[in-house]
């Protein structure tokens, strides 16, 4: 790590600080996370115990809190649906102690993943469990989006050099920029394939929250002509995956208002469950999925695909071996061929869900599958689909499905995104932000464009965190 990274990172906790004397707690959260996230290195980060610009911004952030605004740290009460993360957290910890890693490796998985998961959570649930907490985290990603619409057109016109100028060093292999006869961008992120899947949630959140009124301007200008150069940059990314979540996204929202039925959301969520269980069981080998793939995209990403499927069919055989809480770390769940000195890995874990199975067992895939799927179950439980197109739940809608594909994208890609954890930890927080309510209903109709409530409904929407 040279010594501009080392200066970004170890002076972005200051600043942190800085942010929370100069503004409200909320805004100095979303300012710290999305500015890290969009401009900070990739990299390790060695001191501190800390381990990237994510995690490094979550203790700034937690600093920041506990200085500015400490009743709000103490005022936190978790519940039921919390389980899931905390269960997350400290799996690794059983899984180091059952294979024999000793305590202080059992620790160190704990703090790992309670750092990098657990904390960007557990600021979701301290500053976005309310209706204005999650419509500003809804808008701060879809001005996230934008913000970095001239960067990727730079990069998709000069090629990604940009973290390279800044920071002295490319990222990522640079042989995998380049797709469809253009540069994918990469801008400050890990891979392509994660600003894909950033420019199509902003595009998403941003279509959704004009197309329910939610949003009508941002920074003086209509978002009416915002949205298009955001979309057009979102197909640039060249990420067929990221554009087809994309557009079951849109479906999702257009059918569920248009029919009032939460069938479209229903089977988002049940996608990750039942490409597991078949995928464990062995019922399903996915070779239909790669003849599709071939047919949608050419030979040469159908060809990844079916590669990323014999992974997968050695990784969980591998799996299944110490199936309740896995492997643990350090490449313990990798199939290797033992005659070579020293023994070859075989495998390459792409998926999220296939390193929380080998690492984790059943159990910590549960727990990770239940974190970022609940959000869009409780909304469902919570309100009717044709609420979820007033300007009041619009935000929590948008966020949930935005959780439900992002889990689906993980099915392949285990690229975490700690500001969508941001999200399910506030749309878990917000019981009352997603509660029914009997004293002001929301007004409707196939004909009607929801309006913002107003008079007495509005008091009692808002009293109930809506």
């Amino acid at each position: 790590m040279n010594e501009t990274v080392s200066v970004a990172l170890l002076g972005w906790i200051p600043l942190v600080l800085v942010l929370f004397a100069l503004l409200s707690g909320r805004r100095a959260v979303l300012v710290s996370f999305l500015a890290a996230w969009l401009f900070l290195p990739v990299g390790k980060f060695p001191y501190l115990g800390l381990h990237d610009k994510m995690t490094v911004t979550c203790a700034g952030v937690l600093l920041g809190t506990l200085i500015f605004g400490g009743k709000r740290l103490w005022s936190f009460r978790p519940w039921l649906a919390d389980l899931p993360m905390l269960v997350w957290c400290l799996c690794p910890f059983v899984s180091s102690l059952t294979n024999g890693l000793g305590l202080y490796d059992a620790l160190s998985a704990a703090y790992y993943n309670s750092i990098t998961w657990g904390a960007p959570y557990l600021v979701g649930r301290l500053y976005f469990a309310d209706r204005e907490g999650l419509r500003e985290l809804a808008v701060a990603i879809f001005a996230g989006g934008l913000i970095y619409v001239p960067f990727c057109l730079w990069e998709i016109r000069m090629s990604p050099q940009l973290h390279r100028l800044v920071y002295g060093y490319q990222q990522h292999q640079f042989a995998q920029t380049f797709r469809f006869g253009g540069w994918r961008p990469v801008v400050f992120m890990q891979h392509g394939l994660m600003v894909a899947m950033w420019m199509s949630a902003a595009s998403l959140i941003g279509i959704w929250l004009w197309r329910t009124g939610t949003l009508r301007s941002l920074w003086r200008f209509p978002v009416t002509w915002l949205l298009p150069p955001l979309l057009v940059t979102a197909v640039l990314c060249k990420s067929v995956g990221a554009l087809v979540l994309l557009a079951a996204g849109w479906l999702t929202f257009a059918i569920g208002r248009r029919l009032r039925t939460a069938i479209p959301l229903l089977c988002l969520v049940a996608v990750l469950p039942a490409y597991m269980a078949l995928r464990i069981s062995g019922v399903w080998s996915g070779r239909s999925l790669v003849s599709l793939a071939a047919q949608m995209t050419n030979r040469e990403r159908a060809a990844s695909l079916e590669f990323r499927l014999k992974n997968e069919d050695m990784l969980v055989n591998k799996a299944l071996q110490r199936k309740v809480f896995g492997w643990a770390r350090w490449g313990r769940s990798h199939v290797y061929e033992e005659l070579g000195h020293p023994p070859e890995d075989l495998t390459i874990t792409d998926g999220l869900w296939v390193i929380a199975l080998g690492e984790a067992g059943l159990l910590g895939l549960s727990a990770i599958t239940a974190v970022l799927l609940l959000p869009a179950i409780l909304l469902w439980r919570r309100r009717p689909p044709w609420q979820w197109s007033h300007p009041a739940v619009a935000p929590a809608a948008a966020l949930a499905v935005l959780l439900a594909l992002s889990m689906i994208d993980n099915l392949f890609n285990a690229m975490l995104n700690p500001i969508f954890t941001l999200a399910a930890g506030g749309l878990v927080g917000g019981k009352r932000g997603m509660a029914k309510t009997a004293a002001a209903p929301i007004q409707s109709g196939p004909a009607q464009r929801p309006v913002l409530a107003s008079g007495g409904a509005a008091a009692s929407l808002k009293s109930r965190g809506l």
